[in-house]
Order: C-alpha cells, then sequence, then structure tokens
C-alpha cells in the first residue's frame, strides 16, 4: 500500500471521528496529506519505510483557530491509535511532528513560499525555487470547509504562468548550449576532465529541468527528479541517455560518444520547442532557440531580464 493511501484511509478511520469532538471549529478545518516525504509524491517503496514513513495526515487551521484550538487537536491527535494496517506511527512530538499533525495554513505555506502564498508577480514565480513549488503542490486535500488552504494548493498546481515558463525554457536552453554544446568540448581539448564532467552535470540538470517545464510541471529536489521524470508523458525517454551522459567516463573515445548524445538530446528538445511553437529556430543551436523563445515573451520586463535568469 502506498503511503499516501494508508495516511487517508487512517484519517477516514480516526481523523473524521476525532474532528467531530470539536463542532466549533470541525467546519474550519481543512485536513490531508502534503509537503515533504516520498509519500506525499507518490514516489514511496519498501526502501522508504525505514523512516518517517507512518499512519497519520495534516490539519491545517487558520492562526486565529490555531491559537484557540491547536493544543486541543494537538491532544487529541497525539491519543490516536497508534497502530494501524500493520504500520506503528512514529514517536516522535507529541504534537504530531514536522510533518503530520495540526499546524497553521500561514506555517505549512511558509516553508516553502514568500509571504505563505502562492507567487503573485513574475519575479517571485521566478525566483522561487522549483523544489519548493512542486513540494508545497503535492498530496492531497481531502476537506477543506473554508477552502484557504485549498485556493493555494490548486493555483499552484497550475503551473508557471506561460511568460515565466518561457522564461525559464529559454534560460535553461542558454545554460545547456554554453555547457553541453560549447564548454563540454573545450574542456575535453584542454584535458580538464573534471571540468568536463561538471559541465555535463550543468547539461544534465537543466535539460531535466527543460523536460519537466516542457510538461508544464514543477521539478522536484534533484533526489526525485528522474523518477518523476518517467511519469511524464512528454520526453520521458531522455532518462536512459542523460543518465548515460552523468555516468560515463571522459576517456577520448567516450568524449566523443558524449558529445553525439548532447547532440541527440538537443535535437528531441529542440523538436518539441517546436511542437509547442516556443520557437521559429530550425537549427539545433541552443543559443539560438534561447533568444527565439525569449521573442515570444509577452511581459516586457521578462522579456529584458539577463538571458540566463531563470535558469538553475
Amino acid at each position: 500500500m502506498k503511503g499516501l493511501e494508508l495516511c487517508k484511509e487512517y484519517f477516514l478511520a480516526y481523523g473524521e471521528e476525532m474532528l467531530k469532538a470539536f463542532p466549533e471549529v470541525e467546519n474550519r478545518i481543512a485536513a490531508g496529506l502534503a509537503g515533504e516525504g516520498s509519500e506525499c509524491y507518490g514516489f514511496d517503496d519498501e526502501l522508504s519505510r525505514d523512516h518517517d514513513f507512518e499512519p497519520g495526515f495534516c490539519l491545517w487551521l487558520t492562526e486565529e483557530d490555531e491559537r484557540e484550538y491547536g493544543f486541543k487537536l494537538s491532544r487529541a491527535y497525539a491519543k490516536l491509535p497508534k497502530e494501524f494496517m500493520g504500520f506503528r506511527r512514529q514517536m516522535m512530538s507529541p504534537l504530531g511532528g514536522d510533518r503530520h499533525g495540526v499546524n497553521t495554513i500561514n506555517g505549512f505555506y511558509g516553508k516553502f513560499l514568500r509571504g505563505a502564498r502562492a507567487p503573485e508577480t513574475a519575479e517571485e514565480w521566478l525566483y522561487t525555487p522549483e523544489h519548493y513549488l512542486f513540494t508545497a503542490s503535492d498530496g492531497e486535500v481531502w476537506r477543506d470547509p473554508l477552502g484557504q488552504f485549498s485556493a493555494v494548493h490548486e493555483k499552484l498546481k497550475q503551473g508557471f504562468p506561460e511568460d515565466v515558463r518561457k522564461k525559464k525554457l529559454a534560460a535553461r536552453a542558454a545554460v545547456m548550449a554554453q555547457a553541453g554544446q560549447y564548454n563540454f568540448a573545450r574542456c575535453i581539448d584542454r584535458g580538464e576532465r573534471g571540468a568536463a564532467q561538471m559541465a555535463i552535470y550543468d547539461f544534465v540538470k537543466n535539460a531535466v529541468g527543460t523536460v519537466y517545464l516542457l510538461n508544464r510541471k514543477y521539478m522536484p529536489y534533484y533526489k526525485w527528479a528522474f523518477r518523476g521524470m518517467r511519469d511524464l508523458p512528454l520526453l520521458s525517454s531522455l532518462e536512459d541517455p542523460l543518465v548515460f551522459l552523468l555516468e560515463t567516463g571522459n576517456s577520448p573515445a567516450e568524449a566523443t560518444g558524449k558529445r553525439e548524445m548532447i547532440e541527440d538530446i538537443v535535437a528531441m528538445l529542440a523538436a518539441e520547442y517546436r511542437a509547442q511553437g516556443l520557437t521559429d529556430a530550425t537549427c539545433n543551436n541552443l543559443s539560438t532557440h534561447a533568444n527565439s523563445i525569449t521573442d515570444k515573451i509577452k511581459d516586457v520586463s521578462v522579456r529584458a531580464m539577463h538571458l540566463m535568469a531563470g535558469a538553475d
């Protein structure tokens, strides 16, 4: 059983009844499972169960309701059954730990978002770490009578505004051009194999980020980037060649294979740029595509930013 399903079953078995003991605030409390943890992403497996894996759920309150009812709710949560469907709750904090239990809406979003709200300006969207956006929008909300928690959650799930998406795509294309199509070969020619591999890392990281953007998704923390990429409908097949670039050495023969692999990857990305109407360029030079994508940004202030602004 996946962790998200386990936690929902636990909430249905015990959480709903627990909330009925607080009629004054029951219809003001949001509940679900979201935030940090592989179970919130749907990526949990057998290995995930060696730490921080338990039946539990989150309750999100307004600041006012938390001041009046937070402690009582936390104590009620702590008294819920310690075992469920063969799993034990972790013995962390008596208030349910940082990931489960009672929290405020602002407290949850404040860990990831400026002002504990969805970004409002292009700059806020551009400079909020992408894995924070991913984490703040993951999981499920099972009840939210007030709708305050869900309002932020649903806005984040819509993804980047289109001009911001284009800006990030252009920036990543520029980095990939510099690192993969130019600097890698230069480092190899100079015998700088370590620097060459650092160039490969920059190319791969931005290529993976580009795949997420082309799918209109946020890229998660690097630990889960390839795992999440497998579920994407577009260009998930790039996982193997990108991993090949990371795993292969930089001997003369290997470097030649890498150069060819880079160009194959670039060709697939450029084809998808064109398929989505993001570029007018017909070549496979990513610098050219970066400028062409930038030209299609409608917001003048975003279009005027440095070409690489927004790349990771």
